[in-house]
């Protein structure tokens, strides 16, 4: 019999060969036996994966060139000024004929659909507003379950710490029990009328970004003291988000279901050479000079990796090599010139106190030296992303766009001449360039990405000199090899077999019996491929 309605569960930041390896080993016996029951698929996310947008990705049905965007980082080529933006689409979802409750998915804009529930509860980078419908429901929500439980740890940073380590997995493994009761009354009690239930789960995410060293024997922190906590945090979390599934299932025998995550996770090899040091190259390769101080790690690993102290964070210890603005110079003075002007145009540089603001990140603080370098490294998250001023496009454009490929291919030049400066090896794995035209290029795409090779926590060029190295941000990032799609519906024999990423969303409409609206990225994975 086909079941009348579907229950979705989304797994953020989740890495299934961890999974796989308990389950193995029995500890996860609920997603165990939906893999032994259901089709099993392994998803592969592409290079869509380092977008950071795999929410938005899934809310609206559309991959980066299909009409979605390569970074919520923002860039205004007119000011030369940076942010983090929230989603502006409308989810394709509200082309669904189909009543729907959603718990907390990132980037869902529930004002434009149908659906009801909550958003940025609890989520990691929620990409939207906290919501609720019908209005009032998350207000309702916060008085029966509290505050989310680890509020302070969805962005944590503990891998010097073992106490803050300690205190982070207590608190994201009670969320997960939390999210759990929450969503079980909004979908049995509150809102028990649904045809399809999107529930996410964000903790993976969170936990794996702090506590990865402690499940990879190979990382270079796992033999620290916050090793050993990281790894049993890491799996207690998913044992909790295993029976987290299995209470969701009991609650609604009567539906379908299906778990699946876009993309895996692994070793984070990109926050230092995104965030600082591919910023610092492109300023010595424009001007000839360091503008980041020189490190001095007193505590440091047998191969110069550098180690913070316990009470002591990345940013903390970034802000005193790269300074938040720049302090002396022709460049310094034109810096602050431009932003009394801006503040008398109503357009001062506040964003330090907003949300979306970036100046936390290294990269962001050499923006006062973009309008001045032919090319310049964009804040980023999960890849290298670089940016060209070009003419005709940025206000105060340098590059003449005859010139575009060759000044595009000298720096591509220059990140293959770097070395790591800790292992000798290239930084570089892949470089790859935007179809579109440099011209019209979007204000959310740079015009060249970079995959680094490993993890490089300093560089050396050979006439840039060396940076760094620098210690580790986050431990975890989004490197894994594939994601993965549980499903638990008839006629969709139980087989392994590997789909993209962008095929999630079809599959859902089909399983509703619902047409997929044209002009959507993927195909339902129930259909064979042409």
């Amino acid at each position: 019999m086909t079941p009348s309605r579907l229950l979705v569960i989304g797994l953020d930041g989740f890495e299934i060969s961890l999974a796989e390896a308990m389950m193995a080993a029995g500890e996860l016996p609920h997603l165990q036996a939906l893999a032994a029951n259901g089709a099993v698929f392994d998803i592969d996310h592409g290079r869509a994966r380092a977008t950071g947008l795999a929410w938005e990705q899934v809310a609206t049905g559309r991959a980066p060139d299909e009409g979605g965007r390569w970074s919520a980082v923002r860039f205004d080529p007119q000011t030369y000024t940076v942010c983090q933006e929230p989603t502006r689409s409308a989810p394709i979802f509200a082309a669904l004929d189909a009543r729907m409750v959603v718990f907390d998915p990132p980037y869902f804009d529930l004002s434009r659909t149908s659906a009801r529930g909550v958003t940025n509860w609890g989520a990691h980078d929620p990409g939207v507003a906290a919501h609720g419908k019908p209005l009032g429901l998350d207000r309702e929500l916060l008085h029966r379950f509290g505050p989310y439980a680890a509020k302070p740890w969805i962005y944590g940073f503990t891998w010097p710490s073992q106490d803050r380590t300690l205190e982070a997995g207590r608190a994201l493994a009670e969320a997960v029990r939390q999210r759990s009761r929450a969503a079980r009354w909004l979908l049995h009690e509150r809102l028990p009328d649904w045809d399809l239930a999107l529930v996410t789960i964000s903790e993976s995410h969170s936990a794996i970004e702090q506590f990865w060293h402690g499940v990879d024997p190979d990382h270079p922190l796992h033999g620290l003291p916050s090793g050993a906590p990281a790894g049993r945090a890491m799996r207690e979390i998913y044992r909790e988000i295993d029976r987290l599934c299995g209470d969701l299932q009991r609650m609604a025998p009567d539906a379908g279901m299906m778990v699946f995550a876009m993309h895996g996770m692994g070793a984070n090899q990109a926050d230092v050479a995104a965030m600082a040091l591919l910023p610092e190259l492109m300023y010595r390769l424009a001007f000839g000079q360091p503008h980041a101080a020189t490190p001095v790690w007193p505590n440091h690993l047998d191969n110069g990796i550098p180690l913070l102290e316990p009470d002591q964070s990345w940013h903390q210890a970034m802000n005193t090599l790269v300074p938040a603005q720049p302090v002396s110079g022709s460049f310094s003075r034109l810096a602050r010139l431009r932003r009394r002007i801006q503040g008398r145009l109503g357009r001062s540089r506040s964003d330090a106190h907003r949300p979306d603001a970036l100046e936390w990140m290294p990269a962001a603080r050499y923006q006062p030296f973009w309008e001045h370098m032919p090319a310049f490294a964009f804040p980023a998250f999960y890849d290298g992303q670089i940016r060209l001023n070009l003419a005709g496009r940025e206000r105060s454009g340098r590059v003449p766009i005859a010139q575009f490929e060759a000044v595009r291919d000298g720096v591509v030049d220059a990140l293959h001449r770097t070395r790591c400066a800790i292992t000798g090896l290239p930084v570089v794995e892949e470089i790859w360039f935007p179809r579109s035209d440099p011209l019209l290029r979007s204000d959310f795409e740079p015009d060249l990405f970079i995959q680094w090779n490993e993890t490089p926590l300093g560089f050396d060029h050979p006439t840039a000199g060396r940076i760094g190295p620098y210690p580790f941000r986050r431990t975890g990032g989004h490197t894994g090899e594939r994601g993965f799609a549980y499903i638990d519906w008839p006629g969709i024999a139980p087989r392994r077999g590997r789909r993209s990423a962008f095929d999630i969303v079809p599959t859902i409409f089909h399983l509703l019996g619902q047409a997929y609206p044209p002009g959507h990225s993927g195909q339902a994975i129930t259909q064979s491929r042409p």
